[in-house]
């Protein structure tokens, strides 16, 4: 992490910056920032509830056609939340939930069949690599058995997620679902997805085995998801923990989200990575090859907060007093700067997502020996790093007192390797 300090904190809202124009005070930026964010959760969970309506039809008639639908509601459940993921890191409560719902990356052998060809028998690191709770009814926990026999929502947050205090073990959220829906992908940095076929949920022509449980699992996880995304949309309502904590934190919390997802998680985790590695086991997406659609999002989540607007699902727009604005204010040229930054940024992402669409996914990008496909997500990285110090800059000029993630895939690559 850098930590940069520049002058005293904003500590809440109440303290507007005293050169700000009389229509423009850090109580109604903040107060837009948090209608966005509102907006922005409202929107993930009914998307969140239209994937639970396709589940379940899906599951009450396992065919090619449902399980079509279902993987459908799925990626259309994540710009929506992807968009919301730079209210993360400057506010403490969504950043401590975002392990139930978006955790990443995740050791899949914990809860279903795997090609241990590709994917390891055992791991040094996790016991539970290839625990398979779908097919076992007990599972070995900090060397404690533990029944598995209902794969409850209960049971999943409470005692499958980061079992044994491993991360990696990510039994709940959109990813364990991704995985349920698609399987493993085991075409490397080749083209296609993950295959996993409809009758692994069929009961009558049931494939893999254990269907049922299968089939449990998987409604636990959506059911978790839906709830856990209702709780955050209370979060950021009236008196909501989200909403008192961003008040309380003032424009510091906007401006470390920005930093925070823009570089370290963004550029560095999420992207520079799997770059280095040319690894398509390091891809947010990895079952669905949807990664270049959720990065987009996320990318256009930092600019939504900057320009304080954003566009919800249903075409609708929440606007309001914006960083921008306060940052012109001070200093204009700057604003421009920053604005000019965030678009450079988002053209390097459309460039990204029309290869998606038309030429390779995400996984074939970062492949070995792909010169092309490796120049788009490194640009795209660039862009990335350049906002990041316009932000930076805007942090120096607002005198706040903000710590911006850093990674080691950015900072010091040659950690990466050993």
């Amino acid at each position: 992490m850098r930590a940069l300090g520049f002058g005293v904190v904003l500590g809440a809202c109440a303290l507007a910056l005293p050169a700000l124009a009389a229509d423009i005070s850090a109580e109604a930026v903040m107060k837009n920032y948090a209608a966005i964010a509102l907006a922005g959760y409202s929107d993930a969970l009914t998307k969140a509830e239209d994937l639970d309506t396709a589940v379940k039809a899906f599951l009450a008639n396992p065919t090619d056609d449902t399980l079509k639908a279902a993987r459908q509601a799925y990626i259309d459940s994540r710009p929506p939340y992807q968009q919301t993921e730079a209210f993360r890191f400057g506010n403490p409560v969504v950043d401590d939930w975002e392990g139930r719902v978006n955790a990443w990356p995740l050791d899949e052998g914990l809860m279903d069949y795997v090609d241990t060809a590709s994917y390891g028998a055992e791991s040094d690191e996790n016991p539970l690599y290839t625990a398979n709770v779908i097919a076992n009814k007990t599972v070995l926990i900090n060397g404690k058995e533990v029944d598995a026999s209902n794969l409850t929502p209960e049971f999943l947050s409470g005692t499958l997620q980061e079992a044994g205090g491993i991360e990696a073990n990510v039994a709940t959220g959109y990813h364990a679902i991704e995985f349920l829906l698609w399987g493993q992908d085991l075409h490397g940095t080749g083209p296609g997805a993950g295959e996993r076929p409809a009758t692994d949920y069929d009961l009558k022509a049931c494939t893999h085995g254990n269907c049922d449980r299968r089939a449990q699992y998987l409604q636990s996880a959506v059911d978790l998801l839906v709830s856990d995304l209702k709780e955050m949309v209370g979060d950021w309502q009236e008196g909501g923990a989200a909403l008192k904590s961003s008040q309380e934190t003032g424009l510091k919390a906007i401006l470390t989200g920005m930093g925070s997802l823009s570089y370290g998680e963004l550029a560095g985790e999420r992207m520079k990575l799997g770059l280095l590695l040319h690894d398509p086991e390091e891809e947010h997406e990895c079952f669905s090859d949807t990664t270049y659609l959720s990065l987009m999002n996320d990318a256009k989540g930092i600019q939504n907060v900057y320009l304080g607007k954003y566009t919800r699902v249903d075409g609708s727009v929440v606007e309001g007093p914006s960083m921008s604005e306060v940052v012109a204010n001070a200093d204009p040229a700057l604003d421009t700067e920053i604005r000019g930054l965030l678009d450079a940024t988002m053209a390097k992402f459309d460039i990204m997502k029309t290869r998606g669409d038309t030429i390779e996914k995400y996984d074939q990008m970062i492949g070995e020996g792909n010169t092309e496909g490796n120049k788009v997500v490194q640009d795209a990285i660039d862009a990335l790093i350049a906002q990041t110090r316009g932000i930076e800059r805007a942090v120096a000029l607002l005198k706040l007192d903000v710590t911006v993630e850093g990674s080691d895939s950015l900072d010091n690559p040659n950690a990466v390797f050993k």
